[in-house]
Formats: structure tokens, sequence, C-alpha cells
């Protein structure tokens, strides 16, 4: 007779074994639960994004063994594990399975695992030996509602905004942040808690998650009747972000680059002079000597002092570019060689990157290096009153992204690399938290689960100056604030190929920084042409400047409406603030897709170039070049003011609007921010 295994009730965990592989499930917060699966082995309590539950959070879960197998019940949240076993002739001797599905505290089927399907014999956990080494080739599948939207992942540059039927990898690129969290239109948000190179498929047939290298499966999964309630728990399980500075909600200006310090001073002058608005200025990459030195250099930036002492003056503060990369020139790369605190090629010549020479990139991975590095930063920035940073290159950006070519201190990058830019956050977060930093926020160019609550304010990456990157922007930051990362911006005008004198990038640059407005964050950025060459008083060459990329840079007509439009963020500065207080209390998206208040309108799911500002304004960016009118969804279930006309419209349709090159398209719900009456993307 064929044995069952049988499933073992630990507390309020539920373990079975059998065929060599242990599987765990166990409440894990309130309304969700996290599954762990091992070959051959113990599970392992790796922490890479998810927090300790809170006490009290499982005061109510129940844990019983049934006649099919267990249940778990957690709130919103029921898992049943169904056990079986049976004598498989084709292989000669007894199997024995457990498969999961889960279900909303109503008993509605959320998704569940794949089903063996008969002969098929398919696998929904595979867990697949890698040859020569301790790992696993991991493949998890699931059965899901076909119908279903989905949302989140992070950024991969695509205008596309339901999920469902796309496949995306699981490993970050320069402007392609993987945060692997979805959020379901079922009911249910999903965390594939694998730093692992990998990739994730939500076709119509099955849901699959793979990880190239790895020790053992682990996911996270919620249950709420809308994303609002889902988004909730996320940040509960993996960290809450701060509450934004104040500094975080005006204005910052950066181009590439600032050569020295006196060009940096001239140009906030400039702004303070023609009553501008002004948080923050960036020193941007190669202020220093060499890469990896960490610190300014002397020539050109003759009293750090000084120049932050002048900007604070004037309301502003300094960001400094931080690269994790290190040249073998610079003065600390023996030393960090000398004690394996660097990124290791485990093929080849150890270069990982030759962006104005060689270079590896720093093992932020490994807690040694992320504290020699603050250490380094602290004396050479902090001292001088520096506290916003900016965390460049965080993915980090190989040359060549064969990603089973490194390898780190908590393994092969195949494995864990998908960690590297929560790490790079988490070294300067904490070490500005121990040093007594309240206000703490990093601008940095990728994340991953958890980087929220390091202060990591994630940018688009080098995206081009096109109209169709635009548009990306958009989804962009509503699948980053689905995933858990509220804080949210972008190169405004794009980094690539913007020309200071060409008309058609004006028009670019103005919708672009409409849009800025309305973003969580509103930042001027990018790799302007004309480019202006850089040399040291002996002729030595240093790396180019950009073009100029003030806001009176690019003509007046487009200085009067990028004006205007910074008199309207500061107008909007109350608002943002209770956007950013919903962040960090309730874990609850800045920018956010229509369906996140509206889940019950299908529209909402689909619009692609349309999203909230928090809870009650709406916000329609022009994304078409000459495009002086669009027609804009009003989900249903609320009334809606044009902010530019005054005209109030019931929600569930579409109108045509004006929007001419001075005006972005912005209505208000339910009669929210009569202040804004009349306003419209450049002021009142």
């Amino acid at each position: 007779m064929t044995e069952v295994s049988l499933i073992e009730v630990d507390g309020q965990r539920l373990i079975w074994r059998g065929g060599g592989e242990t599987l765990v499930v166990e409440p894990w917060g309130r309304d969700s639960v996290r599954v762990r699966a091992a070959l051959m082995r113990e599970i392992d309590d790796d922490d890479w994004a998810l927090l300790p539950p809170t006490a009290g959070a499982h005061a109510a879960v129940e844990a019983e063994l049934t006649d099919a197998g267990a249940v778990l019940r957690n709130g919103e949240i029921v898992v049943e594990l169904t056990t079986s076993a049976w004598f498989q002739e084709i292989v000669g001797h007894d199997v024995t399975a457990c498969e999961l599905t889960f279900r909303n505290a109503q008993g509605r089927v959320l998704f569940r695992e794949l089903r063996r399907g008969g002969s098929l014999n398919l696998r929904a956990r595979n867990l697949r030996p890698r040859q020569g080494d301790d790992g696993i080739v991991l493949t998890a599948a699931f059965e899901a509602d076909a119908d279903e939207h989905l949302v989140g992942m992070g950024q991969y540059q695509q205008a596309v905004l339901d999920l469902k039927g796309s496949t995306l990898e699981l490993a970050h690129r320069n402007s392609q942040a993987s945060v692997p969290f979805v959020v379901s239109s079922a009911g249910y948000g999903f965390l594939w808690h694998n730093p692992a190179i990998g990739r994730a498929t939500f076709a119509r047939n099955r849901t699959e998650w793979h990880a190239e290298s790895t020790t053992q499966l682990d996911y996270w999964v919620t249950a709420g009747p809308t994303p609002a309630r889902i988004a909730s728990a996320y940040a509960d399980a993996t960290g809450h972000a701060p509450m934004m500075p104040e500094r975080g909600l005006g204005l910052w200006q950066s181009k590439l680059r600032y050569a020295d310090q006196e060009e940096l001073l001239t140009a906030a002058s400039g702004h303070r002079e023609r009553g501008l608005p002004l948080e923050v200025i960036v020193a941007d990459f190669f202020h220093w000597p060499k890469m990896g030195d960490f610190r300014f250099e002397d020539e050109f930036w003759p009293d750090p002092d000084a120049m932050v002492a002048e900007l604070r003056a004037m309301g502003a503060e300094l960001m400094v570019s931080v690269w994790p990369q290190v040249s073998l020139a610079s003065e600390n790369f023996a030393h960090l060689r000398a004690n394996n605190l660097l990124v290791r090629s485990d093929r080849g010549v150890d270069v990982q990157m030759s962006f104005e020479g060689p270079s590896v990139f720093l093992d932020v991975t490994n807690p040694a290096a992320r504290e020699w590095l603050w250490q380094t930063c602290r004396r050479n920035y902090g001292a001088h009153g520096v506290r916003t940073f900016w965390l460049d290159e965080a993915e980090p950006e190989f040359g060549v992204y064969d990603y089973d070519a490194y390898r780190t201190h908590l393994g092969p990058y195949q494995r864990v690399g998908n960690i590297y830019p929560q790490a790079f956050a988490r070294a300067f977060y904490e070490g500005q938290a121990a040093d007594g930093e309240t206000e703490i926020v990093n601008l940095v160019r990728c994340a991953w689960a958890g980087s929220q609550r390091f202060g990591a304010l994630a940018w688009s990456g080098d995206v081009s100056s096109t109209w169709e990157d635009l548009r990306r922007q958009i989804t962009a930051g509503i699948h980053m604030g689905a995933a858990g990362i509220p804080w949210f911006t972008t190169d405004i005008g794009g980094f690539h190929n913007g020309r200071v004198d060409d008309p058609a990038f004006h028009e670019l640059l103005v919708r672009w920084f409409q849009l800025g407005v309305f973003s969580p964050v509103l930042r001027m950025h990018g790799d302007r042409l004309p480019y202006r060459d850089v040399a040291a008083a002996d002729g030595s060459r240093r790396l180019r400047s950009g073009g100029p990329n003030e806001l009176w840079s690019f003509g007046d007509e487009v200085y009067e409406i990028l004006a205007r439009c910074t008199r309207l963020r500061e107008g909007l500065r109350d608002y943002v603030r209770d956007a950013m207080r919903d962040a960090h209390e309730n874990g609850q998206p800045v920018m956010r897709g229509l369906f996140h208040e509206f889940p019950d309108d299908p529209r909402a799911w689909q619009i692609e170039d349309q999203f909230l500002l928090g809870a009650d304004l709406l916000v329609a960016p022009v994304v078409e070049p000459g495009a002086r009118e669009r027609d804009v969804h009003l989900p249903a279930g609320a009334r809606w003011t044009d902010a530019a006309t005054r005209e109030e419209h019931p929600g569930g349709q579409s109108v045509r609007v004006s929007a001419p090159l001075d005006v972005i398209p912005v209505f208000l719900r339910d009669g929210a921010r009569p202040e804004l009456i009349g306003a419209t993307a450049t002021g009142a």
C-alpha cells in the first residue's frame, strides 16, 4: 500500500516532506503567508526583503489537518495543502505529492499550483539540481485567472500597464529595475522572494517564476479586497518608506555635469536671481580625481565647506554623485582588492566596466564593504555638510550583462545579484541613520524589494529624449509604485540626445516637465547637446560637460512655461507632503494607476497614459508631438472637475479636453483641492 506523506503542524507552520523535498507554509504578517521549499536540506531563513512579522499579526491564525491534507487560515488568505500518493508504473515505485491552492476568506480561488495533468506528470515546484554545485535551477508554476489584470514588477521601459501576457527578465539593467512583486485584480499580491537572475511569465495558461541558480523556493502572498489593502500589507512585510524630507517636495536641478564649484554656484544663484524655487542641486559624476576615490578633486572643487554653506544660505542642498565603481587607478583600489571588498569576475580579465578607464564594482553585498563605503563618503562628503547622495550605476551596470561571470560576498551573482541596488541604498541609509540623520532621501538608479525602507528615491535611468520614452515613464512610475517603491522620478526631457537649441526638443521638454510637476519628485537632468570639453590647468583632459540644462536655457517661451510650472509645484507642496505621509504610514504609492483607487472600473486596469498623484489628482500628460488636445478617461465612482476650465464631469466616461502647450490636463476628484480650480500645469 502506498504511504501518504503526512503534514506536520509545527505551531502555526505546516511542514510536508516527500521525494527529497521539504515544504513549509506559514503565516507571515496579516492576511499573508510565506511558502518555502528546499531539496535534501532544511529551509533557510533568508531575509532578502521580508521583515519579521509584527507582534500580534497572527493572533487569529488557524492551522489544522484535514482528510485531504491541511489548511492554513490567516485573515483574508486561506492556503489548502492537498497530499496524494500513488504507484507510478512508468518509474516502478511509489511517489507522493503536495499541491497548494490559495483562496480568499470567502473561498474564491485566487490561484493554485499547476496541477500534475495526469499522464503529463507536470511539476509545479521544479527544483532541479545544478550539476557541479550545491544550487538548483528553480521553476514555480501556477494556474491563475486567465482574465486577471497584473501590475507591479518594477520598471521595464515599455508602455504596457496590464502585465498579463508579458514575460519579464528578473535582472537589473540601466533603466530596468526588477522588483518582483505583482498585484492582481483577482485580489492578491505575490512577492518572488528570491534575488536570483531569472524570468517571470504571466501567460493566460500559466504563471511561471524561474531562477537560474538558487538554493530554495521562497515566495510571499497576501490577499486583500483592494490594491490599497494589498499595498499596505506589502509595506508591513518589506518595510515602509521613511517620511520624505521637505527637500524632496520641490525642484531638484542637475545637468551632466557642472564641471566645477563656480559653475554649480552660478547655476544656483541663477535660480535665486529669477525667483525660482530650488531645493537640491547636484555635483554629478567625475567630480573626483579617479573613479573610486570618493572625494572632490581639489582643483575644480577647492572649498566644499564654503560651497555647501553658500547653497544653504540660498535654501538649497548639495547632492553628490557616488558610483559603486573603483578604477584600477584609484587610490583605494589596492586596499579594496586586498581585503576582498570588490565584486570578482569568475572568468577572463577582472574588469567589469571600462567607461573612462577600466574599473570593477564595490561588493556592497558585503557588510564590511558597506561600512567602508559609508565611512569614506562620510569623511570626504559628509564632513563638508553633504547629506543627500546620488547613488548612480546601482544595478550595477556591467559592461557586458553576463550575470554568470561575476561573484559576490553572498555568492554567485547569478544567484544573488538582484539584491545589489538594495544593498547600495542600505549602505548609506544605515550609515546616515547611525550618525543621527533623521531626514534621509538618496537618489538611486535601481531598486529591489525592500529598497523603499532605505530611503531610496528610484529614477528611471538613462532613457532617451523621445516621445516614446516619455510615454514609458508613466507606466514605469505606476509599476514602481505598485511594486512598493513609492519614491520615483525621471530625467526631465530624457537623458540621451536632447539638443538645447532644437525647437522639437523644447516641446518634448515642456511636456516632460509637466509630467515632472505631478511626479513624486520634480527633477531636471539630462546629457544635453552640444558638449563642452573640460581640461585641468595643466591641459590634461577631464570628462566633458553637457550643454546647459537650467530652466532658462531653452529660450524665453519655454522658460515662462517652466517657471510657472515650478510655482504650481510649490502650490502642490502640502498635497504632495500628504501623499508622502500616506506612503510612509500606510504603504500607498504616491504615483498611482487609476486601478488603485478604482479597482472596480475595468478600464482603470488598462489606461497606460494617465495616473493619480495621491488619491485625488488625476493627471493626463500629453505624450504626442504637436498634440493640443487629448482624450481623458474619468473613472466611475467619482465626479471630476477639470482644473483648467472648472467644468465638472461624472465618472465612467472619456472626455476630450484642450491641451495647449502650456496646459497639462488635470482633474480633481469629488471637489478635492478647490484652490487648484482654474489652474493648469503652468499656473493659474
